[in-house]
C-alpha cells in the first residue's frame, strides 16, 4: 500500500488556510494544521476530524517565532519522519481598517490605489510598527519555516513547497525601477540582496520616504512583502530543483483579512493552493500562479 503523504499547513485555522488543510485531507493526504492560536486550533480540528477527516491534526506554530518553529520540526520528525508537502499561509496584512462601513461600501480593496492614497487616510491606517510586523511575518517568517522544514522535505520522494502570494505581490506596485528590476532578474538576485531590499524599506517606511525612493503607497509592507516571497521562490527553486516550489495567488478572497470583502469564497480560493500542492512529478516549480495559470510577476 502506498504510504500517506503529509502536508503540513501554517495560518490553518480560519479563511484559505482551513480550506486548504480540508481539501487536502479530501485528497488523501494527512494535515498538520497550524497556527498561533492552540485554543481555536483544537477545536478546528475536532471539527474536521467530526466531519470525515480524521489525519488531521493540531500543532501550535508561530511562525515568527524560532522556538515554535522547531518545536513544530520535532513533532513532525518524531511523529511522521518527513514532510511532503509545505504550504506557507500565514500572514500578516500590515495595516488597520479604521473604518469598516467606508472600506466595504468602497469595494474593499479595489479602492486601494496608491493614485488615491491621500483620500484612504479615515479608511485604513499603516505605521512603520505595523509594516515591521507585517515583513517580519511575511517574509522572513516564510523563510524561516521554509529553511527549517527542508531537511524534512528532502527526505520525501515527492517535495512540494507552496507560498501563498497575492496580485499585490506583482512588481506592478513597486515603482523603484531599480528594485523592480532586481526582484526580477533571478541571475543576480540572492536571498542576502531580498534582505538588503526589505531592510531598505522598512528604513525608507520609518523616514517617511516611501514616495521619494518609489515603494508603493498604499498596503505598502504587504506589497513588499508578497514580491519578496515571489522572489524568494523562485530563488529556492533553482536552488532545489528536486523540489517543486511555487508561489500562488489564490484571488482575492472573501475573508477576515480582506475584512469579508472579495469575489471569491475560501473554498473557491484554495482550490488554486491544492492544486499546486498535488503537481505530477515533473510539473512545474519557480513559478508564479495567478490562482490556476502561471504568470509573470
Amino acid at each position: 500500500m502506498e504510504e500517506k503523504r503529509t502536508a503540513l499547513v501554517t495560518g490553518g485555522n480560519t479563511g484559505i488556510g482551513f480550506e486548504t488543510c480540508r481539501q487536502l485531507a479530501s485528497n488523501g493526504i494527512r494535515v498538520i494544521l497550524t497556527d498561533r492560536d492552540e485554543n481555536l486550533g483544537g477545536k478546528v480540528v475536532q471539527q474536521l476530524n467530526l466531519s470525515g477527516f480524521p489525519d488531521v491534526v493540531f500543532h501550535q506554530l508561530d511562525i515568527t517565532n524560532r522556538t515554535s518553529i522547531s518545536r513544530t520540526v520535532d513533532f513532525v520528525k518524531s511523529h511522521f519522519k518527513k514532510l511532503d508537502i509545505l504550504v506557507n499561509n500565514a500572514g500578516h496584512m500590515g495595516i488597520v481598517i479604521v473604518n469598516e462601513e467606508k472600506f466595504k461600501a468602497g469595494e474593499g480593496f479595489v479602492q486601494v490605489l496608491d493614485e488615491k492614497a491621500h483620500l484612504l487616510t479615515d479608511i485604513l491606517k499603516q505605521s512603520y510598527e505595523l509594516a515591521e510586523e507585517c515583513i517580519k511575518t511575511n517574509y522572513y517568517g516564510t523563510k524561516a519555516v521554509t529553511m527549517a522544514f527542508l531537511p524534512l522535505l528532502q527526505l520525501s520522494d515527492s517535495p512540494r513547497i507552496v507560498n501563498i502570494t497575492s496580485r499585490y505581490g506583482e512588481l506592478f506596485f513597486i515603482h523603484n525601477e531599480k528594485v523592480r528590476n532586481e526582484l526580477r532578474d533571478m541571475k543576480t538576485v540572492t536571498e542576502e540582496r531580498l534582505d538588503e531590499i526589505t531592510s531598505r524599506f522598512l528604513s525608507d517606511m520609518k523616514a517617511g520616504k516611501l514616495e521619494e525612493n518609489g515603494w508603493p503607497l498604499t498596503v505598502s509592507a504587504y506589497k513588499v512583502s508578497k514580491a519578496a516571497i515571489n522572489a524568494y521562490t523562485r530563488l529556492m527553486a533553482k536552488e532545489y530543483p528536486k523540489m517543486l516550489i511555487n508561489s500562488v495567488h489564490p484571488g482575492y478572497v472573501i475573508t477576515d483579512m480582506s475584512v469579508q470583502t472579495g469575489y471569491i469564497t475560501p473554498e473557491e480560493g484554495a482550490k488554486a493552493p491544492v492544486m499546486v500542492a498535488l503537481l505530477p512529478d515533473g510539473g512545474p516549480s519557480g513559478k508564479y500562479f495567478s490562482q490556476f495559470e502561471i504568470s509573470p510577476v
